[in-house]
């Protein structure tokens, strides 16, 4: 099973098994293959049937710690024959089976044939930096030498050589002059042939001059010898591919190969003869026919973004007159500030005009940046401004270039799977580029995010959609959630690949016989529409996608899904809801009465629509003034009735830390939806009974016996009453358990003013006074004797302050409809109210409130201290919006 599934991540094999293979045991899947290292090293590396070079370079550099992978290939050798099987998918044993073919061939056995393995460096970025990893370097330095010595890089120069040479002394030697470490350089240097036709002699002359030169001018080291090779041989540190050109500027021959390397494209003939050498500033509008077209478009590309987004150099493509900003004219060459005061979201960048030596502001899409780190000449501006003249704004050559290399999906303008009139190259076809594939993207579809290496990267890194649609392997198990948070996570961040993921769900859905793999593309789809809706350019082509299947049932439902964006990924409830085939989901809602009740919700549902929902389904005589509250084991949060439910549930639940990222899927957190009155305008008791029973009593009676009310003994006589007949109804049985009741029934911190055979005895008196009443009633008696109080229907908060002496260290706040009330605890007594309209600012930080208060000479501050900071941020947030909403419009006569 194992292997079938390396099989289907890896893809097929293209020969037949090699010996090797046939001789592993029957119960192994694997065989250890030596590896050589370009200093002399072998590892003992563990193969299987499936194998790529792309792994094999990965096992390597994951033994000797190579941070800088780029450019490392795996070569096989056999014979006198030594060739690149790259870093990608290549089949490793492929290859050795090519071998043995060719040895069979020559009528000898193939178990002897004499192939191995080599990791070497084939390229070089063109903004390699040797700095960055001592082990890539000193590789790289080893494979220089040896490969001099052995003939493999040649010069026409003397020169050349001896400075190396040199170079190479100093590194191993040091400073000190030894002849006989001079010869031993010139042994491991030089190639026996150009010894043999010079004499040792005369090479370490050579060589000992050069090494006092080095010794005076200090030039050391492994990354100045490396620097120099790539500098000097840029070709013998390139990737070629066998091409046609069917379209472009005329060159001697129409068949030739191509080397790309870290300094351009070179174009030779059979003979290594050179036809034509352009820089990545020069590319011209070539169309070209490879066997590994894909591949060579890649590398071309990848070092045409990279140049630039490291490039501080630009081109002007069209005149810029606007005295607020620096004035340009259109082929203008720019020098501009990276780390200019624009943050990389904003439109503008600061430059300064070569020609004008003036420095100013410029907007980003009004200028090309160009692919050099170093500055053009004049000739090559010159060629530059005539292309963009020739060809138009925003559309130079160099450009188009990739438009035929490229296989990427077009604009969001073009309707999905048309790749434009020039297509791809063999094998690259439309028809396999805007269809289902198991190979993950190599690049995003959209040519929009290409430029852009942070957003290419994660459109490149939305494997988890061919996971969850069982198209790729998972090698660790993965829940659902976690999988969606993957493939939803960055796009609710990043409102440019929310396209790519609409288009890579399309591709993947296109052409796709699995009816697994498409019923769990259709739940993508249908989680994706309720997140966010594709932009004005692909919604056409999105619901003529969607239209184009009336048979699919969830068709129809993502097309009525496509509204405005969400802010996080699925919720678990939404998941797990699909993958059970439903499209109704159901969340439980609690009640302050302590009951519950089940209600529909969407993926865009909003908190507003769910409090109406309720609000019609327990027929309640008003909406207004309720509001949904999430409970989590830590802290009890309000909920903003702009926001949809599943992100405010997602967004309060799963992310208590901002450490923990979106994969890590922590959704399972226990939470209860609770539904409460939220605030109390225009309320009056005995109004609506079932709002009565269900929140207004359940949530004012906890306040009452918390002792937040200023009340008289006689008013807790009566209320202790009424809250008994509550508790017991009409059961007198129950008066002997008054005095273990008494928490129930007083205020805590009125309880010690009688003894507890006083209170049952004025508990009981009240009590018969009240009789004939039932439950109910005494609940709506207890809200009427409480409403007349002028702290009825506020919101509490239990405060600590340093700020006002003249107020106790422990105050509590009370928010009502007219503005923030200051009490003392211990007394009841009023401390100060501020109204609304005399607060003119508040805010939080920490776990402290603050707000500033307007006198007749200035602002006065309020700061206090307490767990609940964001609750009473929200409810002063809350009332103070709906004081200003309900106040009478002025009228103002000039």
């Amino acid at each position: 099973t194992e292997k079938l599934r390396r099989v289907i991540a890896n893809g097929q094999r293209k020969e037949l098994p090699c010996w090797i293979e046939l001789q592993v045991k029957t119960l192994d899947s694997s065989f250890y293959a030596p590896v050589t290292l370009t200093d002399g090293r072998t590892l003992s590396l563990n193969l299987d049937s499936s194998s790529t070079s792309a792994e094999v370079c990965q096992a390597v550099a994951d033994k000797i710690d190579l941070k800088d992978t780029y450019g490392f290939s795996l070569y096989i050798g056999f014979n006198d024959k030594i060739w690149s099987l790259g870093s990608c998918g290549k089949h490793v044993l492929d290859v050795v089976s090519q071998c043995e073919q060719e040895m069979r061939r020559q009528g000898q056995e193939e178990k002897k044939a004499p192939w191995r393995l080599f990791i070497r460096k084939e390229l070089f970025k063109p903004w390699h930096d040797c700095s960055v990893d001592p082990v890539s370097t000193h590789l790289i330095y080893r494979q220089i030498i040896t490969g001099i010595k052995l003939g493999e890089y040649t010069s026409e120069k003397e020169d050349d050589y001896v400075q190396l040479a040199a170079r190479h002394y100093y590194i191993q030697f040091g400073s000190a002059y030894n002849k006989e470490s001079v010869q031993r350089v010139v042994e491991e240097c030089i190639a026996t042939p150009l010894i043999e036709s010079k004499s040792m002699t005369k090479w370490m002359q050579l060589i000992s001059s050069e090494v006092l030169q080095v010794k005076r001018h200090a030039v050391r080291g492994k990354r100045k010898l490396v620097d120099s090779i790539q500098q000097k041989w840029p070709h013998y540190f390139s990737r070629f591919y066998e091409v046609t050109m069917t379209a472009g500027p005329p060159l001697s021959k129409s068949r030739f190969v191509v080397a790309v390397n870290w300094s351009g494209i070179l174009f030779m003939d059979e003979r290594e003869k050179r036809l034509l050498e352009l820089s990545y500033l020069e590319i011209k509008d070539f169309v070209l026919k490879a066997r590994e077209a894909a591949e060579m478009a890649a590398l071309i590309e990848t070092n045409l973004e990279g140049l630039r987004q490291r490039s501080v150099y630009a081109l002007v493509q069209q005149d810029a007159n606007d005295p607020r900003f620096l004035i340009c004219k259109q082929g203008d060459l720019l020098l501009v500030e990276k780390d200019g005061p624009y943050s990389p979201e904003e439109n503008l960048i600061t430059a300064t005009n070569q020609r004008t030596s003036s420095t100013g502001s410029i907007y980003k899409d009004t200028v090309q940046y160009l692919p050099t780190l170093t500055r053009p000449t004049e000739e090559v501006l010159v060629e530059l401004l005539s292309r963009l003249k020739t060809v138009g704004f925003n559309n130079v050559k160099f450009k188009k270039y990739l438009k035929h290399m490229v296989p990427l999906f077009p604009p969001c303008h073009r309707a999905p799977g048309n790749v434009g009139r020039q297509g791809a190259f063999k094998g690259v076809g439309k028809e396999k580029l805007w269809a289902c594939s198991k190979e993950p993207l190599k690049q995003p579809l959209l040519k929009s995010l290409v430029r852009n290496s942070d957003l290419s990267y994660l459109a490149c890194n939305l494997l988890p959609i061919l996971k969850y649609m069982g198209d790729y392997p998972i090698k660790n198990i993965r829940s659902p959630v976690e999988l969606t948070d993957q493939i939803f996570g960055p796009a609710t961040q990043h409102k440019a690949l929310q396209d790519e993921i609409y288009c890579q769900i399309m591709r993947q859905m296109t052409s796709n016989n699995n009816r697994l793999s498409m019923e769990r593309g259709w739940q993508l789809m249908w989680l994706c529409s309720g997140l966010f809706p594709p932009s004005s350019n692909l919604m056409r082509h999105t619901r003529h996608f969607l239209e184009s299947r009336p048979r699919d049932p969830l068709a129809a439902v993502c097309l009525q899904k496509l509204k405005e964006p969400r802010m996080f990924p699925p919720h678990v409830v939404e998941v797990d809801a699909i993958q059970q085939n439903s499209t109704q989901i159901f969340h439980k809602v609690h009640f302050p009465n302590d009951t519950d009740d089940i209600f529909e919700v969407t993926s865009t549902t909003t908190i507003k629509d769910l409090c109406c929902s309720i609000a019609s389904q327990l027929k309640l005589s008003f909406a207004d003034g309720y509001g949904l509250y999430l409970k989590t084991p830590n802290k009890v949060m309000s909920l903003d009735e702009q926001k949809y439910f599943f992100d405010s549930l997602r967004q309060t639940s799963d992310f208590p830390k901002k450490a923990k990222r979106v994969k890590e899927g922590n959704a399972n957190m226990p939470y209860l939806v609770i539904f409460k009155r939220k605030l109390w305008f225009n309320m009056t008791p005995g109004k609506d009974q079932v709002a009565d029973l269900i929140f207004h009593f359940p949530q004012e009676l906890p306040k009452y016996l918390r002792g937040y009310h200023n009340c008289t003994k006689e008013d807790l006589i009566i209320l202790g009453g009424l809250l008994f007949r509550v508790k017991v109804d009409s059961d007198r049985s129950q008066f002997v358990m008054i005095p273990r009741m008494l928490r129930e029934l007083v205020p805590t911190d009125q309880i010690k003013i009688m003894s507890s055979e006083e209170w049952k005895k004025h508990i009981i008196s009240s009590y018969n006074k009240q009789s004939g009443i039932t439950v109910q009633e005494a609940k709506t008696a207890f809200l009427k004797a409480i409403s007349s109080w002028p702290t009825f229907g506020c919101t509490f908060f239990e405060v600590k302050q340093t700020y006002e002496s003249s107020y106790p260290n422990r105050v509590l706040i009370a928010i009502s409809k007219n503005g923030v009330s200051l009490i003392d605890p211990a007394t009841k007594v009023l401390l100060v109210m501020h109204l609304f309209k005399n607060i003119m600012e508040y805010h939080s930080h920490g776990s402290f409130f603050q707000m500033t208060i307007r006198t007749p000479l200035r602002g006065n501050s309020f700061v206090c201290e307490t767990s609940q900071v964001r609750n009473l941020l929200l409810q002063v947030n809350v009332f103070k919006s709906k004081y200003f909403l309900q106040r009478k419009p002025l009228h103002i006569v000039a």
